[in-house]
């Protein structure tokens, strides 16, 4: 939706003010079964999010936060490395000459960097492979923004038969969507022989790579949800804005009110409100309402009813929840607490702040530079799961090609000492080895 749910309201005859900020700890899962819906021609698909707009809500989640959004471009950097590359040492010259071909035809970088990203952000990437007409070789490689996919349901066999491609972000159901046939999840290149062999007519096919994860479901949940489930994220936000309002006004802080949007959508529903103006109108009223509870004379001594529920695993799902912040904390004292918020989002994105920069105050310690040299090698050698996913596309096109001898890799960037002469070179895992 296009209006806020966020804002910071002055409390009337009073030097403080409110804040509201949107419960965060749904953005992942939703509380309610989603239904497959119908697009024009019959089309069905699972959508992602009860309002199918849940990975564009991820990426706002993101950007809003400038730690969260620095580490998340840190992890796709460093699972990029020193970029995809199809080894070809041991290839004859011809071999050599195609694969060069098709490296000119296909941004392979641009196409690598993109899957590490969906990876990071979604926990799984969609590439699509293009046949040449009389389907013998595979001669384009294209990469589907993740948060633009969406799944058809998935037949008796639990196999999902196509992946849909269009902008969902302004339109529950677009009218022009491309609807691109899945290989099988589990055995692509299976697959993929065996509609060749049953001479399909289809030259364009979508490869699902998948981050395995506890439960399995059409669209997986990232490890980071945990940062919005358990409220750091909206802890880090509130002491921005808190020092953003002393700053900007010399109002402190005093109430921090959480609403779930589903609290609007309710009332939306109840009264009617279909008009986007109409509906930040209506929103703007209820947070007024809401204060003038809190800040009345004649509310003095009243209490506040909200809705909540017990979810499966045992946490309290508040519609409403007001806080009353302490005032003590003004200014540069919030450093201490925005320290500690800062390093569990850095935690939680398993990315140390020294190599991001990201935790503030002057007397931090700093790292030496061997021991960021090797925290980066660590982050390097942890991308090794995410590589062999990743490479089981590039696997697939070397062989449907004929390409012998020739494999996928991706070097590792190994920073080196002053006393070498050299910043920075590329290790490969045949040579990591060697030299363990």
């Amino acid at each position: 939706m296009d209006f806020s749910f966020s804002s910071i309201e002055p409390i009337p005859n009073a030097k403080a003010a409110v804040a509201f900020v949107p419960d965060s700890g749904t953005v992942f899962r939703e509380d309610t079964r989603l239904d497959y819906r119908v697009l024009n021609g019959g089309q069905r698909f699972v959508p992602w999010g009860v309002d199918n707009a849940m990975p564009y809500n991820i990426i706002s989640k993101v950007e809003d936060d400038e730690t969260l959004a620095t580490c998340m471009q840190f992890n796709a950097e460093v699972c990029y490395g020193a970029g995809l590359q199809y080894n070809t040492d041991r290839c004859t010259a011809q071999v050599q000459d195609d694969i060069e071909d098709f490296l000119l035809q296909n941004d392979l970088a641009a196409y690598f960097l993109g899957v590490c990203q969906d990876f990071k952000y979604f926990a799984f990437a969609v590439s699509v492979l293009i046949l040449n007409q009389d389907g013998s070789k595979i001669v384009r490689l294209v990469r589907k923004e993740a948060c633009n996919c969406r799944f058809a349901p998935a037949d008796k066999r639990g196999n999902i038969p196509f992946v849909l491609f269009a902008d969902w972000r302004n339109e529950a159901l677009p009218e022009r969507f491309e609807r691109i046939p899945l290989l099988s999840v589990s055995a692509p290149f299976a697959d993929l022989q065996s509609r060749l062999q049953q001479h399909t007519k289809d030259r364009k096919f979508a490869v699902v790579t998948r981050i395995p994860t506890p439960d399995y479901c059409y669209y997986p949940i990232p490890y980071y949800a945990s940062l919005f489930k358990g409220k750091w994220y909206d802890i880090k936000r509130l002491i921005a804005v808190a020092k953003e309002a002393k700053l900007r006004n010399a109002a402190p802080i005093k109430y921090h009110i959480e609403v779930a949007a589903k609290y609007w959508e309710t009332i939306f529903r109840a009264e009617g409100i279909t008009d986007k103006t109409k509906m930040q109108e209506r929103v703007n009223t209820e947070k007024r309402r809401i204060i003038d509870f809190l800040t009345g004379a004649e509310n003095s001594g009243k209490v506040w009813f909200s809705m909540f529920y017990v979810s499966p695993d045992g946490q309290e799902q508040h519609d409403v929840m007001i806080t009353k912040i302490e005032n003590s904390k003004e200014g540069g004292d919030w450093e201490t607490d925005i320290q500690e918020a800062i390093n569990m989002v850095c935690f939680t994105m398993r990315v140390h702040s020294n190599l991001v920069g990201s935790v503030p105050g002057k007397a931090q310690s700093n790292n030496s530079g061997s021991d960021k040299r090797e925290l980066y090698t660590i982050a390097q050698a942890l991308q090794k799961p995410y590589h062999d996913m990743l490479f089981i596309v590039h696997r697939l096109i070397i062989r449907i090609n004929g390409w012998q001898g020739a494999y996928p890799e991706c070097p590792f960037v190994m920073l080196t000492t002053l006393d070498q002469h050299t910043d920075a070179q590329q290790i490969k895992p045949e040579e990591n080895a060697n030299n363990q």
